[in-house]
């Protein structure tokens, strides 16, 4: 995979920080596996568990070769198989990298637990093939893999080095008896470092190796961390540490990679001077955005006719000029930001550039700059507070990844000092829209009048915010018949796979993301949804919202629950009698579950009905108003979850 173009640059001004003209061999060169073992020793407490990572041995070294700096890193692990499971999961060992990357060692074998050694080479190596995300995958084929087995592999790679920032994952599903981890570097150069979630504090060792520091993490009998658990943030809560250069005492480097040297520095790579060439293209493209007076309208507007007329890939080659952007419609990830700020400024509209990352892979520290906390890009509005993202095609203002949100961001605003302008940073947290935007709205109507058999179901159905864009953007991407098939396979949902009889929707493309709810209008026979028993006739009336997710959580919940985004439901539920009929087990639509967090309802379902005459309404409210959840409240949320799916299930008993 290419580099982030933002991220290349930054590495090559640290490497320009730490060139000195001498040349190393780096110190693990003739490190490797012990041949001669063909019997590995499972510690008592871990001869039960399904699988254990034995051993992990990371070392990350830096050297100077000639002018350039280079990274080697290499990977020893001994995993133990002792479950099916482990066996099905490990018969394939991927290989972390793309064999035309600098592969020094690549090695991998089985101590089986007679202590027989199955060797595997290059003529191991398979190819995988994933249809759905389109990408290739190199594993060891493994055979012969049996319970009490240990596999052992090893990779030594050449790579560029991460001076800006790098986070290295010290715990993982699976329990870890020894993990040692080293980052080896000229005794000149300075690392910050941080140790997350009780990991130990980083030991150094200037003595180990001649003109190196060692710097070493060392834990035993790591707990495995589950990351199954639904509605949660395993990358959170994991045992991290994180390392970026912070000073060169060769060159006199201090505070290197900070966040105020990259606001200043970005925001005049984002803000070029233009020429008069390079203004009347601006000019000519601005007039083709529609006006508005409301300023969000505005931001749409703009929004949208940069994603429509300019086709962005971040691997392109950058222009160079924004008049080459324009006239070619295509845009790198520089190239894009530089049009979005000159048309913001054609346009007088106030805006923060903001670097964030995505919450579920590097969380944002504010209290550790680290550069690979700025792979995410948004606009900010202090005007109207909302986000706008650059670069995701199907997102309108006020939406955007919510993985970017519910997480802390640089933002980088113009500021003016004695008539120079330049960018100031600034960490600020990343709100999402609340709930009052992802609001889904049921109207249903269900009709016994006509047919006690077969009642007419009717359902209006709302999708607001990150709901209505899971449907939205769908109708401008494929064809007419597509389109036709994929509202077909919606409707199943509501329509419990029944043929529908009438299937329309409204505000479909993206012209009504951010500024419509999508509307799905479908009604169909319930006859699949009525059973009859003598004189009575069971109504599924449950289903008719939907299928709902049930929560299970079968061991102990390790994590606290963290949600994509808030959410409100609204679901009315008209039910139309024939004359003189009955209904029972109308009390199984009075429910109520909350969740509190810091003496607030912040989860709930409520459900109550009413009867008047020979009409019932019955009323369910479900909201998430947060995205996290303590874990000592996690037993109030699943009941919140798991109510939706016991409404599915209600049966009222309808008689003549």
């Amino acid at each position: 995979m290419k580099p982030n173009l933002l991220k290349t640059i930054l590495n090559l001004v640290a490497i320009l920080c730490t060139t000195t003209f001498f040349a190393q061999e780096y110190s693990f060169k003739t490190y490797d596996w012990n041949e001669k073992e063909t019997k590995v020793e499972i510690p008592e407490k871990y001869k039960n568990e399904n699988e254990v990572i034995l051993d992990r041995t990371e070392k990350i070294e830096l050297v100077i070769v000639e002018k350039t700096a280079k990274q080697y890193h290499l990977i020893h692990e001994k995993i133990f198989i002792n479950s099916d499971d482990a066996i099905e999961r490990n018969n394939k060992i991927y290989i972390p990298f793309s064999l035309d990357e600098s592969v020094l060692v690549n090695k991998a074998r089985v101590i089986l637990k007679n202590g027989n050694v199955i060797s595997l080479d290059q003529k191991d190596i398979k190819e995988d093939v994933d249809q759905e995300k389109g990408m290739k995958y190199n594993y060891f084929a493994v055979n012969g893999l049996e319970k009490g087995a240990v596999i052992e592999k090893l990779y030594v790679l050449e790579e560029s080095p991460e001076f800006t920032g790098q986070t290295i994952k010290m715990q993982d599903e699976y329990p870890i008896a020894n993990l040692n981890f080293e980052l080896i570097y000229p005794n000149y150069l300075i690392f910050k470092t941080k140790s997350y979630n009780k990991l130990s504090e980083p030991t150094i060792d200037e003595k180990k190796i001649e003109n190196k520091t060692v710097l070493s993490v060392i834990e035993k009998n790591i707990p495995g961390l589950d990351d199954n658990e639904q509605y949660s943030n395993w990358a959170l809560q994991l045992k991290l540490f994180r390392y970026k250069l912070d000073e060169n005492q060769l060159s006199g480097g201090v505070n290197l990679n900070n966040f105020k040297e990259f606001s200043t520095n970005i925001y005049a790579r984002l803000n070029p001077e233009l020429d008069k060439k390079q203004q009347k293209s601006l000019d000519d493209f601005c007039a083709t955005i529609p006006k508005s007076k409301d300023l969000q309208e505005q931001i749409w507007n703009i929004e949208n006719q940069i994603k429509k007329t300019i086709n962005y890939d971040r691997y392109l080659a950058v222009k160079e000029s924004i008049s080459d952007v324009i006239e070619t419609k295509q845009a790198n990830q520089t190239d894009i930001l530089k049009i979005y700020l000159a048309v913001f400024k054609n346009f007088n509209i106030e805006n923060n550039v903001v670097f964030s990352s995505n919450r579920y892979k590097i969380p944002f520290d504010k209290d550790f700059e680290s550069f690979e906390n700025l792979n995410e890009l948004l606009f900010y509005f202090p005007t109207i507070k909302k986000y706008l993202t650059p670069t995701e095609i199907e997102y309108r203002i006020p939406l955007f990844p919510n993985t970017i949100a519910n997480n802390n961001g640089l933002f980088i605003k113009e500021k003016t000092f004695a008539g120079i302008k330049m960018g100031v940073g600034e960490i600020n947290f990343i709100e999402i829209p609340g709930n009052e935007v992802s609001h889904d709205i049921m109207n249903i109507t269900i009709d016994f009048t006509q047919d006690i058999e077969n009642p007419l179901v009717t359902s209006n159905l709302t999708f607001g915010g990150y709901s209505g864009l899971n449907f939205q953007p769908i109708k401008d991407f494929v064809s007419a018949d597509q389109y036709k098939a994929v509202l077909k396979e919606i409707a199943k949902n509501y329509t419990v796979d029944t043929e529908y009889k009438t299937l329309t929707t409204e505000n479909d493309g993206t012209e009504f993301i951010g500024k419509k709810p999508f509307v799905l209008n479908v009604s169909f026979e319930g006859k699949e949804l009525t059973k009859k028993a003598g004189e009575n006739y069971l109504f599924s009336v449950g289903e008719t919202i939907g299928k709902q997710m049930e929560f299970y959580q079968e061991n102990k919940r390790a994590l606290p629950v963290e949600i994509d985004y808030p959410h409100l439901y609204t679901r009315n539920i008209k039910i139309l009698l024939p004359k003189g009929a009955t209904v029972k087990n109308l009390d199984k639509f009075i429910m109520d579950f909350k969740t509190k967090v810091n003496g607030k309802n912040e989860a709930g379902f409520t459900s109550k009905y009413t009867k008047t005459g020979d009409e019932i309404l019955v009323e369910n409210t479900e909201y998430y108003n947060i995205i996290n959840y303590p874990l000592d409240q996690f037993e109030d949320y699943k009941a919140v979850i798991n109510a939706a799916a016991d409404f599915n299930k209600i049966v009222i008993v309808v008689t003549k």
